[in-house]
């Protein structure tokens, strides 16, 4: 395993492609190009005018989602977000995991959209983009007072994280759980803690996502693990010890995804193995084309369907797993009738 930047899961900006040009290193004395040994993360304030966005996507089984970051300190390699980092002027690669828009406004901007009288209720997801949980999250709490709002006005929410700091907010998830208002989805790509370090780098250790696993679990929490992304020939023999331990902590249901290396991920993913794992490179680079019908990713409505020997593999380990492990389990549906504005209950009084 060669060198890698310490803490970062990218080892290589790359191009914007909504940019005419680039920075790139001609010689060892070039001073006019990006410090890329530079780890320290900046925090950029953003003030939209909303924090609630409609999803279109015939995939996505949510209609509405919020971000309070944009870009993620996890940094992730293989995640399908770096592409949306172009869109604010970075690079998808380091730039995604150490330039950190966050929204500061969010929860007034969430409390402003339960109070419009043309706000038909419908779970939101928290987030659809990047982690609601990532570090920075632990010093601004967006993530916990967008939960507060939610709860204050009994309005279903979506959680999906790869980091146990979820359970800081017990205090708020207890009683939305309690109402049928809240489901959270625990990401777990690997229970190799080697691998997950330099997959995944910032995200919480195998030890810490399992506990959290168990805890909400414990508390009447519905959990959703979600084994993803499957890397053939990386992670991909793990989904039978992964579901089995998750149903064992509580969890009510388990899915999966496959790797999907869209637009500049592709060049980010496919340098990382490179370097990190040589000996198979070439191995897994085949079967992500194979699965995904000789690309590295399906476009269109039919992105999400797989292809050849491979996914055919995946998809039946999973299914053995999960009637094995989860039969008879379900999440419970969320109770769209609770929602309730505040200042409308006041005025009856």
């Amino acid at each position: 395993m060669e060198q890698l930047i310490k803490g970062r899961g990218s080892q290589i900006q790359v191009k914007n492609k909504f940019f005419r040009h680039e920075y790139t290193a001609e010689h060892i004395e070039g001073v006019d190009i990006p410090d890329l040994e530079n780890t320290k993360t900046q925090y950029i304030a953003e003030h939209p005018k909303k924090i609630v966005n409609k999803v279109y996507s015939p995939v996505v089984p949510f209609m509405y989602s919020m971000n309070p970051y944009q870009g993620c300190e996890h940094g992730c390699v293989y995640c399908y977000a770096r592409e949306s980092h172009q869109y604010w002027g970075y690079s998808a690669g380091l730039d995604f995991e150490r330039k950190i828009i966050y929204k500061p406004e969010a929860p007034q901007l969430l409390e402003k959209q339960f109070n419009n009288k043309r706000w038909e209720v419908s779970p939101i997801m928290l987030s659809g983009n990047t982690d609601c949980y990532q570090p920075i999250e632990r010093k601004l709490e967006l993530t916990r007072e967008l939960l507060k709002v939610c709860l204050k006005y009994k309005h279903p929410v979506s959680i999906l994280t790869k980091n146990a700091l979820v359970l800081r907010d017990l205090d708020i998830l207890i009683p939305l759980a309690k109402l049928n208002l809240v489901h959270v989805g625990i990401s777990i790509t690997s229970f190799d803690n080697k691998l997950r370090s330099v997959l995944e780098p910032r995200t919480a250790s195998v030890q810490k996502k399992l506990k959290a696993v168990e805890v909400l679990s414990n508390n009447n929490i519905p959990v959703v693990v979600m084994v993803a992304p499957i890397i053939p020939g990386l992670n991909s023999h793990e989904i039978p010890s992964i579901v089995k331990k998750v149903a064992q902590l509580g969890a009510l249901g388990v899915g999966y995804t496959t790797v999907r290396l869209n637009g500049e991920i592709a060049e980010i993913f496919e340098n990382w193995i490179r370097e990190v794992f040589p000996d198979r490179a070439n191995k897994v680079m085949n079967q992500i084309r194979e699965i995904n019908g000789g690309n590295l990713f399906s476009k269109g409505k039919n992105r999400m369907k797989l292809h050849g020997e491979t996914s055919f593999m995946i998809k039946n380990m999973f299914r053995i797993a999960r009637n094995k492990h989860l039969k008879g389990r379900e999440v419970p549906k969320y109770d769209l009738t609770a929602f309730c504005r505040p200042n409308e209950q006041l005025k009856l009084f």
